[in-house]
Parts: C-alpha cells; sequence; structure tokens
C-alpha cells in the first residue's frame, strides 16, 4: 500500500496565504522524514479553499526540497493552460527529478479562471479530450504537431524527451480526476489510473473502478495495463488517541474554512452552483475516511483498499488549520499507521 498526503494549501479563516503556502511546504517535508509515499498538491485560483495557482511551481520547489518523496499535482487544470506548455514543464520535472514526478490531471469547473486566462467556457465542456490528448502525444512522441479544432500548429520537437529519464514508462506517471461515468470512460480509452475525490466513499469508488475496467477492456487496452491501474483514493486523515479528539480537531476547523472556500468558487457565466453544507460536508468526511485512533486508520485504509481495489491513497492531513498540528498528524501517520499496513 502506498499511502500519501493531499496538500491543498488551505487558508483558514483568520489566516493569512503565506501561513496556508508555508504550512503546505512544511508538511510536504516532513512527509519525506515520515517515510509517506507521495505528496500531492491541488491547484485553486483566486480562492482560499487552496492558496496554490500552480501545482506545477510547488511540485518543483518541493522536488528540490526532497531526495526520495514522489510529487504529484492533484491536479492541474488542464481548460487553463496550453497543453504544450503544461507537458513541457512536466517533462521537465520528470528528468531532472529522475522520474520521482506523478502529473494529475483535472477538468476544473466552470469558473472565471476560464475567463480570465482566456480559454472560455467551451474549453471545460468540450475541449478536455482533445487538450488530453495532446499533452499525452507530448509526453511520449520524439516530435508533435497538431490539428484539431482548439490546437493548430506545424510539428515541432520535444524538448526535452521525457523518455531521457530512466525510468519503466519513460515519461512521468499520468492520472486523471474523475467524478462522472463519461471522465472515468475518458481515463479508461486512454489506459490512465484515475484520481477519485474525496467527498466519495468506498461503494461508489469501486463501482468506478469496475467501470474503468470494464470499458478499458471493451477498449482493447492490454490486460496486463488493466491489472497493473495504480488508481489513487483521496480522503481526509486525522489521528489522535481518541476518535472523538480527532474528529473534533476537524469539526472546530473544516466547517469554516469549507464555508469561506467554497463560497468564494464564481462561475464564468452566471450559472446557479449548489454548494455543501460546510458542517454537514465535514461530519461526511469524517465518516467515510481514516479518522481516529492509529489502529482504526489503519483498519479503515486496509477496508477501503480490500471493498475498491485501490492501493494508493492521497489524505489530507491540513484539516486541523494549524501547523504544529499538521506536523504532529503527519509524523503519527508515518510512525503508527504505515507499519500496520506493511
Amino acid at each position: 500500500m502506498r499511502v500519501g498526503s493531499f496538500v491543498l494549501a488551505a487558508q483558514f479563516p483568520g489566516q493569512g496565504e503565506g501561513e496556508a503556502l508555508h504550512r503546505a511546504v512544511r508538511s510536504a517535508e516532513v512527509a519525506e522524514e515520515s517515510g509517506l509515499d507521495t505528496v500531492w498538491l491541488a491547484e485553486h485560483h483566486f480562492v482560499p479553499y487552496g492558496t496554490c495557482p500552480s501545482a506545477v511551481t510547488l511540485a518543483a520547489m518541493l522536488l528540490g526540497r526532497t531526495r526520495r518523496l514522489r510529487v504529484g499535482t492533484a491536479v492541474s487544470v488542464l481548460p487553463t493552460v496550453h497543453p504544450v506548455a503544461l507537458g513541457e514543464q512536466a517533462a521537465l520535472l520528470h528528468v531532472a527529478s529522475g522520474g520521482r514526478f506523478s502529473l494529475g490531471l483535472g477538468r476544473g469547473g466552470p469558473w472565471v479562471d476560464l475567463e480570465v486566462f482566456g480559454a472560455g467556457l467551451e474549453a471545460y465542456e468540450k475541449g478536455f479530450p482533445e487538450a488530453l490528448d495532446l499533452l499525452m502525444r507530448w509526453l511520449r512522441e520524439p516530435s508533435v504537431g497538431a490539428d484539431g479544432e482548439r490546437y493548430k500548429f506545424r510539428e515541432v520537437p520535444v524538448v526535452p524527451r521525457p523518455s531521457e529519464a530512466l525510468t519503466e514508462t519513460g515519461g512521468p506517471e499520468v492520472v486523471v480526476a474523475c467524478t462522472s461515468p463519461s471522465s472515468v470512460r475518458l481515463a479508461a480509452e486512454r489506459g490512465l489510473p484515475m484520481l477519485l475525490g474525496m467527498h466519495v466513499g468506498d461503494e461508489e469508488k469501486a463501482e468506478m473502478v469496475a467501470l474503468w475496467r470494464r470499458h478499458a477492456r471493451a477498449c482493447g487496452r492490454p490486460a496486463a495495463e488493466i491489472d497493473a491501474a495504480a488508481h489513487v483514493s483521496a480522503g481526509v486523515c486525522q489521528i489522535a488517541d481518541r476518535r472523538t479528539d480527532a474528529a473534533e480537531a476537524l469539526m472546530k476547523a473544516m466547517p469554516g474554512w469549507l464555508k469561506q472556500g467554497l463560497e468564494a468558487h464564481v462561475t464564468v457565466d452566471g450559472r446557479e452552483r449548489r454548494m455543501r453544507d460546510p458542517l454537514a460536508y465535514t461530519e461526511l468526511l469524517c465518516g467515510l475516511h481514516p479518522v481516529g485512533t492509529p489502529r482504526l486508520c489503519a483498519d479503515r485504509l486496509a477496508a477501503t483498499s480490500e471493498r475498491t481495489g485501490i492501493s494508493r491513497f492521497a489524505l489530507l492531513v491540513e484539516g486541523s488549520g494549524d501547523l504544529a498540528a499538521t506536523e504532529e498528524n503527519v509524523r503519527r501517520l508515518g510512525a503508527e499507521v504505515l507499519p500496520q499496513l506493511a
């Protein structure tokens, strides 16, 4: 089982953006010290829900500060960036880090980001498959040209080529955030593993994995590739000597963060967006994920893995909103939970 942290650089009420980013960096450094497998970095624009606007930039910094840890984006929002620009950055990090970078991709939402970056709503609603395919070609081929609906350019060489790094894949790992059957099918058609969100439980994740496998087989993907697909399950982890204490730490801090963070999202076209009730959402997360004693957390992770077939986890560890508590949470995850999963 491969357990990593999920870092949003969340800005809790009363905190500055620098404080949120410092906690994100420190939690990643402690993750390496504590034996975690990967740090997954979220990306958001213009909202305190997450103060990191460029997951690949923060990934570059953390790859430079660590020696063993894998660093991934969860996710880089593809509709708001040119696929070749992101592909060049991913190739650079892959080669320079010796293959320790994972590129997580997502469609994002119908937010004002699309207006600010000039992508337009169509890039979100229809353009993701074209952008994804162009990006994958960039990461796998020696030269690339494009003649699609959105992207058109003459063939150019790929520099640096991701295959320069001595890894089995010849390029960075790519995972796709999936929240619907259509996105599951898109990932399956391309043989790309999924990143499944923390808002859904084991039963729904198991159904999505089963759908991915069925569709991948129907598309003729190799059996070995299907069996080896390393999907990632996002969740929340808070460790304490008593489950009530762990849940209380999250219930005190997360609703305020969720309220100010989620309410700050602005849609590009004025459409109404129903936001989750922050208190009820926090209660849901406490019930779905490893929140409690080290033994309970280990059992919860093992149970999720058994039910879903997923053995990789990206766990939100900063739910208390406090730097010292976050560092302690990560250290306990490494020292008291991981040994029980070996």
